[in-house]
């Protein structure tokens, strides 16, 4: 695709007026250099959009043939990854493949075989075992957040999946941290190393970290005090142990505070569940463990708070990562019990004072869950047409809808929730009646 175009493309469908510095240096090294391209970029710098951008820039026309794969650490990247590339590339197949849901429907798309396919290593190595996929002529290979993929133990993977994509011309490797050795199964060709995480902006530099003591051990009381102190917006609060999270979001959800759940036990459609009714506004709140901490695409996430703190330099670094993304502001709440100090490298702007509210700002909207999705054959339009037709509801007033392989969620306003749902019953879409309930935490 040519530059121009892809530029275009960018501004029409994404709302992005003008790539970043980082962005705009990783796109110009890959078209001039001719090798590989290691990329070195803070979390929140866009690091997605800029190897996305590289990958389009040298893709040839659709063949029906296999041309890039890009690996990714978790199920959570790969769906934001193949998303952002479906929406870029035209024309071209994109298929995700990931755990946690059936692989028969993989299989069933990998039938005609795309021209990309996003990753985790561990799901891509079982389809190739099985012969659902041929990597032979794979050309061009992203592998995201590297780091992130070494830590959690794709080495074996990796290496095994590298040996059948023997024609690979090019690669990008990116990381939000210096790897300390590069991997001799990667086989880097005249690579160009872009390290901008001196140079651009950090995202601490946007935060603004706040202390708050907590008068007893058990930090519930002040972090109750805390959420209803704020003024509504997204908002995280990390936790170390599952048990811990579960534990919380359920005396939040006693106490009238709004708050989803995430964490590695829950299954994959639980953990999208979460994540979509905080970006669609029917939750303020997530609860969870490290694990949301890098891969999730959430939007501007205003706070984030460490209800218990960070195990290392690096886990409290990726958490903050979740806010002050793209040149945004944010802020962070460390909430520390008595006699618990804070860590050396937490650097605390000041001391946070309570003035709790008598209640908590409500979610303005309200998420529909419909049983049927994609492999259905439902689309975003689909559904908003159902609504705006039989629910009784403007247009303009149905928020965001995320279509899955078998379901599909729409936000509407709380206010008229029940209403939109009575009405929706005994209504049809595409002729069919499909089971529509709202969802909760």
């Amino acid at each position: 695709m040519k530059e121009k175009d892809i530029l275009l493309t960018v501004k029409e469908r994404m709302g992005i007026d003008a790539l970043n510095d980082m962005q705009r240096q990783a796109l110009d090294a890959w078209k001039a250099g001719g090798g590989d391209l290691v990329l070195y970029s803070p979390t929140g710098t866009g690091k997605t959009l800029a190897f996305a951008l590289c990958l389009l820039q040298a893709l040839k026309p659709p063949m029906q043939q296999l041309q890039a794969v890009v690996m990714s650490p978790s199920r959570e990247l790969v769906m934001q990854t193949a998303e952002i590339l479906r929406t870029l590339a035209d024309g071209y197949k994109v298929t995700p493949c990931y755990g946690g849901h059936a692989v028969s429907d993989e299989k069933a798309s990998l039938s005609v075989t795309p021209d990309i396919i996003v990753a985790t290593p561990g799901r891509l190595l079982d389809h190739q075992k099985r012969g659902h996929i041929d990597l032979r002529g794979t050309r061009l290979l992203v592998l995201d957040e590297m780091d992130k993929c070494l830590e959690l133990g794709f080495e074996d993977e990796m290496r095994q999946l590298l040996k059948q994509m023997p024609r690979l011309n090019r690669r990008i490797l990116a990381s939000a941290t210096v790897l300390d050795v590069m991997p001799e199964y990667v086989r880097l060709h005249n690579p160009f190393t872009l390290n901008v995480l001196d140079e651009a902006a950090q995202p601490a530099e946007r935060i603004t970290v706040w202390q708050l003591p907590s008068p007893e051990k058990d930090k519930l009381d002040t972090l109750c005090q805390l959420l209803l102190s704020l003024d509504g917006g997204r908002t995280i609060v990390f936790a170390n142990y599952r048990e811990s999270a579960e534990r919380i979001q359920q005396a939040l959800r006693k106490g009238g505070i709004d708050a989803a759940l995430y964490h590695g036990a829950l299954d994959q459609q639980e953990r999208e569940c979460a994540v979509a009714m905080l970006n669609n506004g029917s939750v303020n709140v997530l609860v969870s463990t490290d694990l949301a901490s890098r891969g999730l695409d959430i939007d501007t996430v205003e706070h984030i708070i460490h209800y218990h703190l960070p195990v290392s330099e690096q886990a409290y670094i990726h958490r903050n990562g979740r806010t002050a993304r793209v040149n945004a502001t944010g802020n962070a709440y460390v909430i520390t019990a008595p006699d618990e100090p804070c860590p050396d490298w937490i650097t605390v702007d000041g001391k946070f004072d309570l003035h709790p509210a008598s209640r908590m700002v409500k979610p303005r909207m309200a998420t529909l869950y419909f049983q049927a999705g994609k492999k259905e054959k439902l689309s975003r339009g689909d559904i908003m047409g159902f609504i705006a037709n039989n629910g009784g509801i403007l247009a303009s007033d149905i928020g965001r809808i995320d279509v899955r392989d078998h379901y599909a969620l729409a936000a509407i306003p709380r206010s008229q929730c029940q209403e939109v749902l009575k009405r929706l019953q005994s209504a049809k879409i595409k002729g069919k009646k499909v089971r529509i309930s709202l969802l909760k935490t």
